[in-house]
């Protein structure tokens, strides 16, 4: 394999999120043998279990963009101290139906910012709980839960310098994750 297919999916829908924007910054850190692709998790419909049989065309491109992918960095927001609705919609969809889940074996990183001082924290360990049932390896350690302040991101839409040295430690343990366990 010449390079690693990251699929990246931002758990807010708003144009101008900082988890967004943390995505995009964050792949300026990764090596060169890395690329991202922000997967649409929008459009698809509400997950209903009779659909099972015959998913939407939204539903069908998103577990092929996941299956194409030798991992999964999930980049999420916090709503109500947990995972935001359309982020659990699109993991339900893509686990189903039952026995073929697009996450299974997939490593994954889970990061996040917020205004808040704890930043993401109750969102992420929401989250590594839902991805240990289905069966995607999720890095553990170095978690970051980052607060969005003034510097975070610099002019260039990169991680501003105070930030740089911790996300870029985490950015390299993501990529040794990803090389441990893609297969």
């Amino acid at each position: 394999m010449s390079g690693f297919q990251i699929g990246v999916i931002v758990g807010s829908l708003r144009r101008d999120s900082f988890n967004r924007q943390l995505a995009t910054a964050i792949e300026k850190l990764a090596p060169q043998d890395f690329s991202f692709k922000q997967l649409e998790i929008g459009d698809l419909p509400l997950y209903n279990q009779d659909d099972d049989g015959n998913q939407a065309a939204s539903v069908k491109r998103l577990k092929s963009e996941i299956g194409a992918s030798q991992g999964v960095l999930f980049v999420t927001a916090e709503y109500n101290r947990s995972i935001p609705g359309v982020l659990k919609n699109a993991i339900d969809h893509a686990s189903r139906p039952y026995g073929k889940s697009a996450w299974a074996g997939k490593p994954a990183g889970v990061i996040g910012v917020s205004v808040g001082a704890i930043g993401t924290a109750l969102s992420q360990q929401h989250l590594r709980n839902v991805l240990a049932y289905l069966d995607a390896p999720t890095l553990g350690q170095p978690e970051a839960f980052i607060q969005a302040k003034e510097g975070l991101f610099d002019k260039d839409g990169g991680i501003g310098a105070d930030s740089k040295e911790f996300l870029q430690k985490w950015v390299d343990a993501y990529a040794a994750w990803v090389r441990q366990h893609a297969g």
